[in-house]
């Protein structure tokens, strides 16, 4: 049998499927992993009760973290990284849940996310911080940054992970993982809401290969009943378009932030690189900057993120008869829920109305180019604490979370799909992830892309140093 490293996740599935290991071989080897690795990594947050490992199904006895928020799995714990949710344990599976349990995936418990998920870094107070494989003083990224972290440190092949302004973009970018974020509701947000922050957050996983992203958005993807809207149905399967030519691609290349927010040198190259490789491929490419207001998006984010935010909180101090929620969060994203009340019902509707504004601007750009090529970050991972929210008010800390991705939301506002995929490291061995975004529904073309990239430029074998971490 091929060393674990090796495999990804269908590849396990196949073996498990053709009984050539037993149904729990990669269950105790991922959890094996995982109690070596976690008491440096922070990456696990919550463990959940045995289940048995299926041996039917695209991902049949395949172990799966799934991020602390979003994806609700029945009985098993759901903290949103928070205190205020301490104890907490879902009544039932979410939409995703079910597709997932269906496809054989074992569930093995919950990855560390910031607070309520509202940070480019992992490193709540509540958990603690989760740190990078590539370099423990830094971040692994937020807010998916313990799924990334996971998948890095070679524990497992494939975590589930959720992005609403570039939660799984980011902690790619800084893990040499590869991260996808379908269209808008791709994958359902039910059947407890119809959607989360006004449509921009969106659920998917992080992986090594491209291949393990695709099929895992073939067994979740579909619209759920009830549900506001339906993304337009792929054409085929998600992962047939991974090994499908994507032929001669008009690729606009950005290479400078939005409204003067600098991009590093770093992130500069590793995209510049990626354009030259691109033109080896075939592809055309030429310098644009699609035509939406960033400084408008950025105040919406932070006007819908915050009204979001306060509803779930005050809803659940109403659930639970408790009188001072407030007391239970950090300072930072108390003091945003207590703004929060001071946002008018005309400001949410002018902050959903840039989000129209938004993809109408991309939807524009989508009809000159058939990619959007530019960083993901705007720097390498940051040390630890530099982004962190603690010791911060609203405005610095959401002016820091912003400029260290500014590129990335804009997906999220418009809806359309995009990804980050580990193409470059620094001279210092650490990873750059490039950032490719495509209209919405045209997710197959990205697989079909990032399928291309993955055979010129095969990434799955770079690693951190596991010896290091596991001593």
């Amino acid at each position: 049998m091929t060393d674990y490293d090796t495999l990804d996740a269908l590849a396990m599935a196949d073996l498990v499927r053709r009984h050539e290991v037993a149904p729990d071989h990669f269950v105790q080897e991922a959890a094996a992993r995982v109690a070596v690795l976690n008491p440096v990594l922070n990456a696990v947050v919550h463990d959940f009760a045995p289940m048995d490992a299926p041996v039917e199904g695209a991902f049949a006895g395949v172990p799966l973290w799934l991020k602390d928020t979003g994806v609700a799995i029945a009985g098993e714990p759901i903290t949103s990284g928070t205190r205020l949710h301490e104890g907490v344990r879902a009544l039932t599976d979410s939409t995703v849940g079910t597709r997932m349990r269906r496809a054989g995936f074992v569930f093995m418990g919950r990855t560390n996310t910031p607070e309520l998920a509202l940070s480019f870094t992992t490193e709540g107070a509540h958990f603690g911080p989760a740190r990078n494989p590539w370099d423990m003083e830094r971040t692994p990224g937020g807010s998916s940054g313990g799924a990334a972290a996971l998948v890095a440190a070679r524990a497992v092949p494939l975590t589930q992970a959720s992005d609403g302004a570039g939660s799984i973009r980011v902690p790619c970018a800084h893990t040499g993982t590869f991260g996808f974020k379908p269209s808008r509701l791709r994958n359902p947000a039910g059947p407890a809401v119809a959607e989360g922050m006004a449509g921009m957050a969106t659920l998917h996983g992080i992986s090594r290969t491209v291949r393990d992203s695709a099929a895992l958005l073939d067994v979740t993807h579909g619209p759920d009943r009830g549900d506001p809207w339906a993304c337009p149905a792929p054409s085929g399967s998600f992962l047939a378009a991974v090994s499908a030519p994507p032929g001669k691609l008009r690729i606009g290349m950005q290479l400078e932030g939005p409204d003067g927010f600098p991009l590093a040198p770093d992130v500069v190259a590793a995209t510049t690189a990626a354009a030259r490789l691109l033109i080896d491929l075939g592809h055309e490419i030429e310098l644009a900057t699609p035509a939406y207001d960033n400084s408008a998006l950025r105040e919406a984010w932070f006007v819908i993120a915050a009204v979001n935010v306060a509803r779930g909180v005050k809803g659940f101090a109403r659930a639970k008869g408790l009188a001072d929620p407030l007391s239970l969060l950090e300072p930072v994203n108390a003091e945003w829920v207590r703004r929060a009340a001071g946002i008018s019902g005309e400001d949410y509707l002018g902050a959903l109305q840039t989000l129209h504004a938004t993809s109408r601007a991309m939807g524009a750009f989508f009809d000159q180019y058939d990619i959007y090529l530019s960083p993901v970050a705007a720097e390498v991972a940051p040390k630890l604490g530099e982004l962190a929210g603690a010791g911060k008010g609203p405005e610095e800390f959401f002016h820091r979370f912003w400029a260290h991705a500014p590129l990335t939301a804009v997906f999220n506002a418009s809806g359309c799909p995009a990804m980050s995929v580990p193409l470059h490291w620094t001279a210092a061995g650490l990873p750059v992830g490039v950032h490719f975004g495509a209209a919405f529904g045209a997710d197959e073309r990205l697989f079909s892309l990032a399928g291309q990239l993955e055979a010129a430029r095969p990434w799955a074998a770079r690693r951190p140093a596991l010896e290091a971490l596991s001593s």
